[in-house]
């Protein structure tokens, strides 16, 4: 397979020009650019460009709406819930996460869940927003049912993936961005268009035996089993339970249908002056302590979450583009 770069100014008008074809506004498609290229340039692949298929087609048939906005529809000092009105995930996504960060400056905390949206892409993406504001975010979302639960046959929970973004010393932070499951469904997609063996407690086929082909995929496995199987549940409460939107079984799978996927998230901030003194400074201190550890055997260094997506990223500016 041939591979070339190709500069973040032109994905980024590619995605945007794509979107308008398909029926939405340009401002739709520039956040829209902004979240999936922020993927692919922290090596997130299965989250970049290979979902605006996905995007386009939710827009043609029309599943997602073109214009509009996301409505508040019971609101306190720290705590919002919005109604999505069915637009693309990552506008409601920004602007609920953005209301959220707001209400943390405000109040010391924001909790804003929302139901009535979309695919929103990597749940980092919004949880690094607060980043910029000195605060902690957070980030959840459900997803359409693909895993199953530890000790069942059929998929009834989705990926439901989290994100802690926490921040430090001189721009550095910590990122958690992960999927409740051994993996998400687009890197066994990439894994398939590579022709790569799918490794052992990645998903399973209908007779429950490891997956070999995506031509025989049933259904993901959760991370750590039934730890996994409860984070995922977690996640679900925080989204689809709290927003009264749609949850587990009851929420559509992607191309089956033309109905509104309703799905639902969740978006916290945190600001640390709130609470003990030197936060960035602790917190600078644990990231180091780790880092600074004797790699095992065969291990090059030692990292902390969002260690490997900024090599990524300085690999991607070092060549010119993605």
């Amino acid at each position: 397979m041939s591979t070339q770069v190709v500069s973040i100014h032109e994905m980024k008008s590619f995605i945007i020009r794509a979107m308008v074809a398909a029926g939405g506004r340009s401002d739709h498609g520039h956040k829209l650019a902004e979240l999936l290229v922020t993927a692919d340039h922290r090596g997130h692949f299965s989250h970049g460009l290979n979902r605006l298929e996905l995007y386009v087609y939710e827009m043609k048939s029309k599943i997602t709406r073109p214009t509009g906005a996301p409505i508040i529809l019971n609101e306190s000092t720290a705590t919002a819930w919005v109604d999505g009105h069915n637009l693309l995930g990552p506008v409601v996504g920004m602007y609920c996460m953005e209301l959220a960060i707001k209400k943390a400056k405000e109040a010391g905390i924001g909790f804003v869940c929302v139901k009535g949206s979309n695919h929103y892409g990597i749940a980092g993406y919004y949880s690094m927003m607060a980043l910029q504001h000195k605060l902690l975010g957070m980030s959840f979302t459900n997803a359409t049912p693909i895993v199953v639960p530890t000790r069942a046959q059929n998929p009834s929970i989705g990926t439901n993936p989290l994100s802690l973004a926490a921040p430090a010393l001189n721009g550095d932070s910590f990122v958690l961005d992960m999927a409740t499951t051994a993996v998400a469904k687009g890197k066994l997609e990439m894994a398939d268009r590579k022709n790569m063996p799918f490794p052992e407690g990645w998903a399973i086929d209908k007779s429950g035996q490891p997956l070999k082909t995506m031509d025989d995929f049933h259904a993901l496995l959760p991370l750590g089993g039934y730890k996994g199987y409860g984070l995922s549940m977690m996640v679900e409460i925080l989204c689809g339970i709290l927003s009264g939107g749609l949850y587990g079984p009851t929420i559509n799978e992607h191309k089956t249908t033309f109905d509104p996927m309703n799905l639902s998230h969740c978006f916290i901030a945190i600001n640390p002056e709130c609470f003990a003194p030197g936060f960035a400074v602790r917190m600078q201190d644990l990231m180091d302590s780790c880092r600074s550890q004797v790699p095992a055997s065969g291990q090059s260094s030692v990292m902390v979450a969002g260690d490997p997506e900024r090599e990524h990223m300085k690999l991607c500016d070092s060549l010119g583009g993605i």
